[in-house]
C-alpha cells in the first residue's frame, strides 16, 4: 500500500539529508508503529507519505514514494486527500471550521460525499471517539485532548484507506488513548485500513503494532520487522521491554499481561533484597515552612466559556515539591494551571503566587514568580533563530549570558544556533520553550504536557533537570497524561475530574490505587509497590 524505494530528504540549506535510503514496505491492513529518537526525521517520513513533503516543505524529495500507486512526487496532497489521511503534532494547525461537528464534516464536503452520507459518519465519528457530548462546542474552547479527538476524528470520516498519524496520543489521558487505539485497530482488522504511527509513548501502541519501522539515528537507514525483534535492538523502548532486559527475559515482553506471566522469579528476588520503594522523597515540613508557599488555591472555582471548569479546588504548594496533576481530557488541569499564571480569572474562591494575586499582578513581576511551559510552545517563541530566542530570553530574564542555550544544549544537544523554530520537531520546540521559561529560574515552574514529543532519553535529561531545580527549593507542578513521568518525578499526585479534586497523596498512593493511571512496572509487580524500572535496578545491584 505505501512504497520507499531508496527515498532521501533533503531540506533547504541543511547539508545532510534528514532522511536517506528509506526502503520498505507497509502492507494493506498493516499497522506500522514508526519509532526512533527525537529528531531523526519520523515527521518527515510521514509527511513524505501525504506529499506534504517536498510539496509544502521544500527541500529535495529523492528517490520514490507510492501510496495506492500514486507517486507523491507528481500528486500532490489535495490529489492523494481520498487516499490518505493525515494527523500532525499540531491539532490547531489542522482545524478550518469553528466547531467540533463542522470540523468533522469538513473533509467530506471537499470530496463532495453526499449529505446523507456525510450526517451518517460524522455521527458513527462522534460515537466512536467519545465526542457526542461535545458536538456544538467551538473548538477553541475544548483542552488539548479533546482537540486531538477531533483531528483524528476529523480524518476517519472520509474513509481514507491509508491513515498518517504523527503522534496521536500524546496530548489524551489513558483512557481516551486506548479508545483512539482500538478504534485505530478496528479500522485495520475490519475494514483492511493500512495505519503507519509515529509516537514516542511506545508502552500505548507497541503491542497493537503488526510491524515496528525504526529509525535509529539521523540519517539512518530504517530497520523494519517485528516488534520483539526491533526492541531488542531499538534505543528506544517502552518499560515493559526494559524491564524484560533487565530480568534478562527472552524474548521480550511487549505487553503487561506477558510480562506478569514471567515475573514470578523477579518478585521473589525484589521480595529478597528489599522493600517496595516509596514515591519520591518530597520536602521536609521543615524546610517547606521555612519560607512562603510559591502557590496557593482556596475554593478556587473558575468559568470559561459556559463551563465550570474549576469548582472548589484547595491546593498548597511547598517550596521544593513537585505535583503531578493527573485527570481525563478536560477535567481542568490545565485552567488551573492558567489560573496560577493569571490568564484566567476565578469566578470563586481566591488563587495566589509568592503572596501575589496573579491576575492583578503585572507580568514584568510575575514573571520573578511563576513560569509556565504551555500545551504549545510556539505560543512563547517569536524569533527567528534557536539562538536569537535564548538571548532574548537571557536578556528578559536578567539572566547570565549563555543561560538559556546551555539549557537547551542540557536537555536536547545537537540543535543549531541558526535553525529557526519552526523547523524543530515538537518535542525540541518544546524544549526550547522549557528553556526559555527556566532562564529566569522561577520559584514556581509549571509545564503543561511537558514529555509530548519527548523520546525516552529526552525525557530522562528533562527529569535530571527538574529533580535538580526541586533539590534546590523551585516549586514543580506538571499537568500531565504520561503516567511514567508522574511515577519517577512527583512527589504528589493530585487527581482531578470534572473540575474538582477527587485524590490528593503521594504517587505511590494515588497511582496504584488507579487502572489508568498505574505505571507498567507497577501493573507488572503487583502487589509489591514498584514504580519504576530505575527503582528495581538500584534494588537488584
Amino acid at each position: 500500500m505505501i512504497r520507499f524505494e531508496n527515498v532521501s530528504v533533503t531540506y533547504d540549506g541543511v547539508a545532510e539529508p534528514t532522511l536517506r535510503d528509506v526502503d520498505f514496505t507497509v502492507p494493506e491492513g498493516e499497522l506500522v508503529l514508526l519509532a526512533g529518537p527525537s529528531g531523526v526525521g519520523k515527521s518527515t517520513l510521514l509527511g513524505a507519505v501525504s506529499g506534504l513533503v517536498p510539496h509544502f516543505t521544500g527541500g529535495v524529495l529523492r528517490g520514490r514514494v507510492t501510496v495506492a500507486g500514486r507517486d507523491t512526487r507528481t500528486h500532490k496532497p489535495r490529489e492523494l486527500a481520498d487516499v490518505v489521511g493525515t494527523v500532525g503534532q499540531d491539532p490547531l494547525s489542522h482545524f478550518v471550521t469553528d466547531t467540533v461537528e463542522d470540523e468533522l464534516a469538513y473533509g467530506m464536503e471537499s470530496l463532495g460525499l453526499p449529505p446523507a452520507v456525510m450526517r451518517r459518519r460524522v455521527e458513527e465519528t462522534l460515537d466512536l471517539l467519545g465526542l457526542a457530548g461535545l458536538r456544538d462546542r467551538p473548538l477553541a474552547t475544548l483542552s488539548g485532548g479533546q482537540q486531538q479527538r477531533v483531528a483524528i476524528g476529523s480524518v476517519l470520516t472520509p474513509h481514507p484507506r491509508v491513515l498518517v498519524l504523527d503522534e496521536p496520543t500524546s496530548a489524551l489521558d489513558p483512557a481516551a488513548a486506548e479508545e483512539v487505539l482500538a478504534v485505530l485497530l478496528r479500522l485495520v482488522h475490519d475494514l483492511g485500513t493500512t495505519v503507519l504511527l509515529a509516537e514516542h509513548r511506545l508502552e500505548r501502541v507497541l503491542q497493537y503494532a503488526d510491524q515496528v519501522a525504526l529509525l535509529p539515528a539521523a540519517g539512518a537507514a530504517p530497520l523494519l520487522g517485528a516488534p520483539a525483534d526491533v526492541m531488542a535492538v531499538s534505543p528506544v523502548f517502552p518499560p515493559v521491554v526494559d524491564l524484560g532486559r533487565l530480568a534478562g527475559w527472552s524474548p521480550l515482553p511487549l505487553t503487561v499481561r506477558d510480562a506478569r506471566r514471567r515475573a514470578a522469579d523477579l518478585r521473589e528476588r525484589l521480595a529478597a533484597v528489599a522493600s517496595s520503594p516509596s514515591s519520591p522523597s518530597a520536602p521536609s515540613a521543615s524546610s517547606a515552612a521555612s519560607s512562603a508557599s510559591p502557590a496557593e488555591a482556596r475554593s478556587l472555582g473558575v468559568r470559561r466559556g459556559g463551563v465550570q471548569a474549576l469548582r472548589d479546588v484547595s491546593l498548597t504548594v511547598a517550596p521544593g515539591e513537585t505535583i503531578a496533576l493527573m485527570g481525563r481530557n478536560g477535567a481542568g488541569k490545565s485552567t488551573l494551571l492558567n489560573a496560577f499564571v493569571g490568564l484566567v480569572v476565578p469566578s470563586a474562591g481566591t488563587v495566589r503566587v509568592g503572596g501575589a494575586v496573579p491576575h492583578r499582578t503585572s507580568p514584568r513581576d510575575l514573571v520573578r514568580r511563576v513560569g509556565l511551559v504551555p500545551q504549545e510552545p510556539r505560543d512563547l517563541l517569536y524569533a527567528d533563530t534557536v539562538a536569537a530566542e535564548c538571548a532574548a530570553a537571557d536578556r528578559d530574564a536578567r539572566a547570565t549570558p549563555g543561560a538559556c542555550r546551555a539549557l537547551v544544549s542540557e536537555l536536547l544537544p545537537g540543535i543549531a544556533d541558526d535553525t529557526h523554530p519552526r523547523d524543530l520537531s515538537e518535542g525540541q520546540r518544546l524544549t526550547l520553550a522549557l528553556a526559555v521559561v527556566l532562564a529566569a529560574r522561577p520559584p514556581l515552574l509549571l509545564l503543561d504536557e511537558p514529555t509530548r514529543g519527548l523520546d525516552y532519553a529526552a525525557k530522562a535529561r528533562l527529569v535530571a533537570v527538574l529533580r535538580g531545580l526541586a533539590a534546590a527549593g523551585h516549586a514543580i507542578v506538571l499537568a500531565t497524561h504520561d503516567v511514567e513521568l508522574a511515577a519517577e518525578l512527583a512527589h504528589r499526585v493530585v487527581l482531578l475530574a470534572e473540575g474538582e479534586v477527587i485524590a490528593d497523596g503521594p504517587t505511590a498512593e494515588v497511582v496504584v490505587s488507579s487502572p489508568s493511571f498505574a505505571p507498567q512496572v507497577t501493573k507488572i509487580l503487583a502487589p509489591q509497590e514498584w514504580l519504576t524500572v530505575a527503582q528495581v535496578r538500584r534494588a537488584l545491584r
